[in-house]
């Protein structure tokens, strides 16, 4: 190898990370068109304008780049949703920080997470025990946000776990409404899910720490029945330990 080879060593890897991020886009194309058991690697390659051999040199098989693809929308968020529900932050922020993560990335990425969810029952095995365990990733982190929110007195005492579902449903659903270009931003969309899903939690405004009017015990029946159903999820989740 001669002195000036090893200087050109550098400019070769944009260069390839250029073509794999094309490829990658042209896959998630054809997939989302054709599904991903009705798309080939040379459908690919005659995308890209290569041949099927040329074509090896960036990917090995349909299923590398399957797997790329529900990294990206699964176990990526799955790893950033533990780091949230893990801060020192207060249940109302971290669920914020939540679902500004999640709302913002299927309005982003709203036909690559459509694509996933319909090529769950075409994943590779491996692949699908991996996607798996992210989406539970999600969701205990989610259930651990919300739980810490009720114990806090921060979120009204509802069931953690139908809560967290009912959150993160939410959040995906975005991907099936949102439109790009439209008169919203992904992050306009995913500020606004975000304060509707705070709302939908949050201690209703009427729980106040001064006693309700003596002419209105319909209010404190309202209150007696919040402070049993939270006293009543503590010792459930105690006992649960146990």
């Amino acid at each position: 190898m001669s002195a000036a080879q090893p200087d050109e060593l550098p400019a070769r890897k944009p260069r390839r990370e250029l073509v794999e991020a094309q490829i990658y886009e042209q896959a998630t194309r054809l997939f989302a068109e054709r599904g991903f058991a009705g798309t080939s690697l040379q459908d690919i390659a005659d995308a890209m304008g290569m041949t099927r051999p040329a074509l090896y040199y960036y990917v090995k098989n349909k299923d590398q780049l399957l797997a790329r693809l529900v990294t990206e929308i699964t176990e990526g968020p799955a790893a950033a949703t533990e780091a949230i529900a893990d801060s020192d932050a207060d249940a109302t922020s971290k669920l914020r920080d939540l679902v500004l993560l999640v709302a913002g990335q299927q309005a982003r990425h709203a036909a690559r997470f459509q694509l996933v969810i319909r090529s769950e029952s075409e994943l590779p095995d491996d692949l699908a025990v991996a996607h798996e365990a992210a989406k539970r990733r999600v969701l205990d982190g989610f259930s651990r946000v919300v739980d810490q929110g009720v114990r806090s007195g921060e979120f009204r005492p509802r069931p953690v776990r139908t809560t967290a579902l009912a959150v993160i449903g939410m959040c995906n659903w975005v991907a099936w409404w949102f439109r790009p270009g439209g008169a919203q931003s992904p992050d306009e969309v995913a500020d606004q899910m975000a304060d509707m899903a705070v709302s939908l939690v949050a201690q209703a405004p009427d729980r106040l720490p001064e006693s309700p009017r003596p002419d209105d015990p319909a209010a404190a029946l309202r209150l007696l029945r919040q402070d049993l159903d939270y006293l009543e999820s503590v010792l459930t989740t105690e006992t649960s330990k146990d």
